[in-house]
């Protein structure tokens, strides 16, 4: 069972701020609050260190807000022998969480762009995946986040970006559906345009 949204909007990476960084101790004391609200007591032995691990895990787990998506994609080549035909990668692991009940986003991505002159190292679009899904977010955001940073920096004649995830948010409270997986897409430029340059792309990544 799948639900298939496709995104026609176009969002760039979002540079808001939400305002001076809490210290260290202010969000362990923060986890402490959560912990009493759920019941249980901070002060146990099992609980001690809980709110110590839980800000470093956050660090880990949202750590695409330290990071600027546009940089990561700024060293481009243009030696590839006239290479001028699609790049596919396809599979990424993607881990995230949703910013409206901060559960988990756990699923894969697949990108593809068609280069006009210039290509980036494969390991960047990796890596671009994960500086946005180390944010809170919502899955059709984020398809278009990746798209759209790709399209502005590399400048392509097209890309295409699908993401296909379980969102733990239905799957483990509300309506506990489980092994249901969300797919959207998002598509620029000859991707977009062109019905044959559609189809090629799902048939590359299996689809």
């Amino acid at each position: 069972m799948s639900v298939i949204a496709y995104d026609s909007k176009s969002h760039a990476p979002s540079k808001e701020k939400a305002g001076a960084e809490p210290t260290a101790a202010e969000a362990e004391e923060a986890v402490r609050t959560l912990i009493r609200w759920a019941g249980d007591n901070p002060a146990r032995e099992g609980l001690l260190d809980t709110p110590s691990r839980v800000t470093k895990a956050f660090k880990e787990w949202f750590a695409g807000y330290a990071e600027d998506p546009a940089e990561v994609l700024a060293r481009t080549f243009e030696e590839v022998e006239g290479y001028d035909d699609i790049v596919v990668m396809k599979d990424i692991r993607l881990e995230s969480y949703c910013e409206h009940h901060m559960a988990p986003i756990i699923g894969k991505a697949h990108v593809a762009y068609l280069p006009d002159g210039k290509v980036v190292g494969i390991s960047k679009l990796a890596r671009l995946v994960d500086i946005f899904g180390k944010r809170l977010q919502v899955q059709e955001k984020m398809t278009a986040q990746i798209a759209q940073t790709l399209d502005d920096v590399l400048k392509p004649r097209g890309v295409a970006v699908m993401i296909e995830a379980e969102h733990q948010c239905m799957s483990t409270r509300g309506i506990h559906k489980h092994g249901v997986d969300t797919l959207t897409t998002r598509f620029t430029g000859v991707f977009k345009d062109d019905p044959a340059m559609e189809a090629r792309f799902f048939r590359l990544i299996g689809r």
